[in-house]
């Protein structure tokens, strides 16, 4: 059975402290140590969530002796863009229609 990527990419990003820690990462290669320092949670609970990133793909261990700093891949971020461009017409189309209502309740305010 094929793996679904996108699934996994949606519900690793469905948690805050995932999405600030791949925040943290677009600024570069971090040790795990820096990466749990803004939350206040335990080693093991900042580790469950690196696991979560990394099985979605978001992000890779490198090793450098003992420490093993990481670092983000945005390629599966490529597919929720990607994903989402499909429905962008969508939501262009009930802005405009949205546009359109609030012109014409503006022209209804300014007749005499």
């Amino acid at each position: 059975m094929p793996v679904d990527t996108l699934s996994l990419v949606f519900a690793a990003l469905a948690d805050p402290t995932r999405r600030a820690i791949l925040e943290q990462l677009s600024e570069g290669p971090q040790p795990v140590g820096e990466l749990a320092r803004p939350f206040a949670m335990t080693g093991p609970a900042v580790t469950k969530h690196l696991k979560v990133l990394e099985r979605a793909g978001l992000i890779k261990a490198d090793r450098q002796a003992q420490m093993r700093p990481r670092r983000l891949e945005a390629a599966p971020l490529r597919e929720v863009q990607d994903w989402l461009e499909r429905y962008r017409h969508h939501w262009e189309e009930r802005f405009d229609r949205l546009d359109n209502y609030l012109q014409e309740l503006q022209q209804q305010e300014n007749k005499p």
